[in-house]
């Protein structure tokens, strides 16, 4: 049994640039926890917030926070350093936090278009089926299946024999990358287990989230006025915008046609995908969402005016 891996995930990137990736990556971790950050204090601050959506949207940052936190600040600290090593059970810790957080985020997201579709097909039901405890209750769910996934996925991966190597081609503890270094008769049909297991969930998720535009998009369009149909699509615009960007990114990470791709490109697609996929969504909630955006401008006239006078 091995006692340790090595990432090397940025071994191949040229030393110089090094520094300025760090930096980079490092800024936008650092407006990733301040701009969650923001929203759930804007939203915990301002009563007009109260409602399900804020609360979702509230679930959400925190399931940003905490993935980027499971990730980014070790990729940080191997970017600078000569020495990779990660051990066996930091390495399943972190796949499970980040298997959990994920998996939370796409339920998420798939709650959060439920409740656009209740809002906008059933508004005069609206504030029976999204009641506090209701919403309470989904949140909790979304939460549990993570858990329930990530355990699962991280104790199947980690039941294997992992005999064939132990340096891991990625900058964090992977799935497909420790499947890679598996062996014995089961392997195969681990990996074909765990990946349908991961994708049946992520495509349930999506085809659900579809199935509720369907329904809204049906309602809009039945909407006399022009002036009402736009006011209405634009509670949804920036959760859409949102969920576009999630599945765009892991389609062309996860989906992409095998080829002769270097190390590196396949590096900073998945940098891309972990790291600034959570750095969007606190920028396209904030610019896309007047409501939000209104909030947090009163927040800040509101603190820094009595300053100003």
């Amino acid at each position: 049994m091995l006692s340790e891996f090595i990432l090397v995930g940025f071994s191949t990137f040229p030393q110089h640039l090094l520094p300025a990736f760090f930096l980079f990556y490092l800024l936008m971790y650092l407006f990733t926890l301040l701009g969650n950050l923001l929203i759930m204090a804007t939203v915990w601050s301002e009563r007009s917030l109260h409602t399900p959506m804020y609360l979702f949207l509230c679930a959400l940052s925190t399931s940003e926070i905490l993935v980027t936190v499971a990730i980014t600040p070790r990729m940080l600290v191997d970017m600078l350093s000569s020495h990779h090593s990660i051990t066996f059970m930091d390495c399943a810790t972190q796949m499970f936090f980040s298997f959990t957080f994920g998996f939370t985020h796409s339920f998420l997201l798939m709650i959060m278009g439920y409740d656009r579709y209740v809002a906008i097909c059933h508004p005069l039901r609206y504030n029976m089926l999204m009641s506090t405890r209701t919403c309470a209750r989904l949140v909790s769910w979304t939460w549990a299946g993570g858990s329930v996934m990530g355990m699962m996925v991280t104790l199947i991966v980690f039941h294997l024999t992992f005999c064939k190597s132990n340096v891991i081609h990625h900058f964090f503890c992977h799935v497909l990358s420790l499947l890679k270094l598996s062996c014995g008769n089961e392997n195969s049909s681990v990996t074909l287990g765990v990946i349908l297991v991961c994708v049946s969930a992520l495509m349930g998720c999506l085809f659900l989230i579809v199935l509720s535009y369907i329904f809204i998009v049906a309602a809009i369009l039945r909407i006399p006025s022009a002036e009402g149909r736009h006011k209405t699509f634009s509670t949804c615009v920036s959760h859409l915008t949102i969920v576009i960007v999630h599945y765009g990114f892991a389609s062309i990470i996860y989906l992409k046609p095998k080829g002769p791709h270097s190390m590196d490109s396949n590096t900073l697609m998945a940098t891309t995908y972990t790291v600034f996929t959570p750095f969007l969504s606190p920028i396209i909630f904030s610019l896309r969402n007047k409501e939000l955006k209104n909030a947090i401008k009163k927040s800040f006239k509101r603190k820094f005016s009595p300053l100003s006078s």
